[in-house]
């Protein structure tokens, strides 16, 4: 009878047996997740020193088994289905990894595909590659050096994944790919980010290292001199941050895109963009900024990409100068971008991370490996075509003797123990001489094998000497890549431009400059009026009960500071603030800001310039007051709040800014006031300092105003003047 379940029922009733199934988190990841771990890390996203994944390599494999490089194009379709013999993961996949190897992708500088169709292009997301079935493909030329050597057991051979044929477990490349064709890959808990060199490069930083083996860091750099990316496009180069990258394997490279300015048509046309991003981001960019108001010199942009390549057109407004705007887009959109270089390799199947000339090292030794068992296999077929020869040169004295041995036996499983016992020859060499063609029996045909001999003698010695001898396997390894430069070498792509000749991006330098007037009302409205919608129409309007705290004049491009009632200062520039007009109420500035709940705004002051004699001077509730130098309030950081900007011991009444004394009334609660002058109040070099008393306050009493310029609001103020503090205050 099943049992019934109910709310209370336990896991140990319903599975009494489930306490042994528990295990703890770390075994379930031991068991479970770090074989997944290692397989992602191994098997598909860090690349060998072959520079392949195990993707590309399966595939490049089986166009190279199905005889494509030589021929014409098969369809996309039949090199995917043949390519699923070695790589079951889907069709999808392995398109989508043979779409980037293709010439047509232009993701590489060096391509391995030799393509027919659409295929896609590497700088636009948006440019989709055609289906398999209407593509076609076959291998470029330069695989006959990515494949030198592999049908002359260069590299070992593993069962594929049914045990139905085997497959390379790496390519004997006659050139460092890891370092000339760009990899990128996301493993579990790692990642790998190799950019591209040039192959002119590579090769003759290669050949310097198999020639000193201790070249440093610093000839390197003077060889290869920096990355080379498929998109071309500049790299600001600096060669600190390059040393870097070539030392540890990581840094980042910072790219810039290349243009050319059509005077007739007052555009620019983006020809080169930085490998690492695309079209449609940057377009999403520049449209972002059009939306915000910040990129007024463009009038309109559009894609132009064609068959003649990337073309990104920007129409400028009349009087724009092309170059200035494009130092703004530099900073502004992806036009400028960086490379963040992780050069993560796979070296005996261990991840490692490792510079230029470490990872040029581990290829070199990888190569040797490769050119070794290649002219082992030489030395092997040559050493059996010899020993056969051998045989052959002992029947050269007496032909008819042999023919005659044949003729004379009865039996055909005889032939080859009699001619072994009548020439004292082993078996391979009897079994050799017994297939020659009747034709073949005259001693002109056995002249000429026997000839051989010498020449195979000497090539013998010779491949022994070389695979014996590093230093000979180096210099064969140097020739090779010679040969390669001069058949495959193409000049760079990128250019280098050195970071001491390129214009920096300065903000203040593309703002909009006019004069403006500044209005900041005691309820928190700020207004930002150009003196051209002043004229004629100077009465602000505000909101009932809401009276002007503070005005002045100022440029677009100043900075303006406010104080709240929270002892925080707040910084902004006034180009933030939209134009508004006398008649609007403005913005309302506790928003605007991100003021804290319930904080208020008391004083507003343009301040483009922090100068030790300039003070801002705060009055108290509890009648003291401060002068703090202006130079307190000076950051290294763009910080749009400063906390802390003086002292809260008592709340804020007034602020006052200014460098010369100046005078200023200060009323108490019970209608009695005292004018003095600022230079009277003590200054302190702290900002949260509460100053000295400068009103002879009663108990419950306080201050609960203190201007400035009084005299026409308090004619009767200059009656309070006081020449000492603190002082008693006076009636008005």
């Amino acid at each position: 009878m099943a049992r019934k379940r109910t709310s209370t029922t336990t896991i140990e009733e319903i599975l009494p047996e489930a306490e042994p199934m528990l295990q703890p988190i770390t075994e379930t990841i031991e068991k479970n997740y770090m074989p997944y771990a290692m397989s992602v890390i191994i098997s598909r996203a860090i690349p060998e020193i072959d520079g392949f994944k195990p993707s590309h390599r399966k595939l490049l494999y089986t166009m190279y088994k199905m005889g494509l490089m030589t021929g014409n194009r098969t369809k996309s379709a039949n090199i995917v289905g043949q390519t699923m013999k070695l790589n079951p993961h889907g069709d999808a996949s392995i398109y989508e990894t043979m779409v980037r190897l293709t010439k047509g992708n232009e993701a590489l500088l060096h391509p391995f595909v030799d393509s027919k169709g659409s295929f896609g292009k590497h700088y636009s997301r948006d440019m989709a590659y055609a289906a398999a079935r209407y593509t076609e493909a076959k291998l470029d030329p330069i695989c006959s050096e990515i494949f030198r050597g592999i049908d002359k057991n260069a590299v070992e051979f593993i069962p594929n994944y049914d045990n139905s044929m085997t497959e390379p477990i790496l390519l004997p490349t006659a050139f460092p790919n890891i370092l000339v064709s760009p990899n990128m890959g996301v493993a579990v808990g790692m990642a790998s980010s190799i950019c591209s060199f040039n192959l002119n490069e590579i090769c003759d930083g290669t050949i310097q290292l198999l020639k000193n083996p201790k070249t440093d860091i610093e000839k390197m750099l003077d060889i290869v001199k920096a990355p080379d990316f498929p998109g071309g496009a500049s790299i600001i180069y600096n060669r600190e941050q390059m040393r870097e990258i070539y030392e540890t394997g990581a840094g980042s490279i910072k790219l810039r895109a290349r243009y050319k300015y059509d005077k007739e048509a007052n555009c620019i046309d983006v020809i080169e963009i930085p490998y690492s991003t695309s079209i449609e981001a940057i377009m999403k960019r520049m449209t972002d900024l059009v939306k915000e108001g910040k990129l007024k010199e463009v009038t309109d942009f559009r894609d132009e990409i064609d068959l003649h390549g990337f073309k990104l057109t920007i129409d400028l407004r009349r009087g724009t100068d092309p170059d200035k705007l494009m130092v703004k887009l530099y900073k502004l959109t992806p036009l400028e971008d960086n490379f963040s270089c992780n050069f993560n390799v796979l070296v005996d199947l261990v991840p490692r991370q490792m510079g230029v000339i470490e990872l040029l090292s581990e290829w070199i030794k990888f190569r040797m490996g490769c050119v070794k068992r290649e002219l082992q296999f030489e030395h092997d077929k040559k050493s059996e075509k010899l020993h056969l020869l051998l045989g052959l040169g002992k029947i050269i004295l007496d032909i008819d003797k042999a023919i005659q041995i044949i003729r004379e036996t009865k039996n055909e499983k005889d032939v080859i123990p009699n001619l072994m016992s009548g020439f004292d020859i082993d078996e391979v060499q009897a079994n050799y001489i017994a297939d020659i063609k009747l034709r073949n029996l005259n001693l002109e045909y056995i002249i000429n094998r026997v000839k051989e001999i010498e020449s195979l003698q000497n090539e013998i010695a010779e491949l022994k000497s070389t695979i014996e001898s590093e230093a000979k396997l180096k210099a064969l390894i140097a020739k090779q890549l010679k040969e390669i430069k001069e058949k495959f070498g193409q000049p760079r792509k990128t250019q280098l431009v050195y970071d001491y000749d390129v214009s920096e991006y300065k903000e203040e330098e593309y703002i909009e400059n006019y004069n403006v007037k500044l209005v900041l009302t005691r309820d928190g409205f700020f207004k930002k009026i150009t003196l051209v919608s002043l004229r004629g129409n100077d009465e602000q309007k505000l909101k009932d009960g809401d009276e002007i705290r503070v005005e002045e004049s100022a440029s677009n491009t100043d900075e303006v500071v406010f104080f709240s009632d929270k002892g925080q200062m707040y910084k902004a520039k006034v180009k933030d603030f939209d134009c508004d007009k006398a008649s609007s109420l403005g913005d309302y500035l506790p928003a605007k800001l991100g003021f804290d709940e319930g904080e208020k705004v008391v004083y507003m002051k343009v301040l483009n310039e922090y100068k030790e004699n300039e003070k801002f001077i705060f009055i108290f509730e509890n009648g003291k007051g401060v002068k703090v130098p202006t130079t307190a309030y000076e950051t290294k950081s763009n910080r749009r709040r400063l906390t802390g900007a003086y002292s809260t011991a008592s709340p804020i009444v007034a602020v006052f800014h200014g460098a010369e004394p100046f005078d200023i009334l200060i009323i108490a609660d019970n209608n009695k006031a005292i004018s003095i002058s600022t230079k009277l109040i003590t200054e302190k070099t702290t900002r949260s300092a509460q100053g000295a008393s400068l009103f002879n306050l009663k108990a419950k009493q306080k201050i609960v105003t203190a201007l400035r310029d009084y005299e026409e609001k308090y004619p009767t103020g200059k009656n309070c003047r006081k020449i000492k503090v603190p002082a008693t205050g006076s009636s008005l």
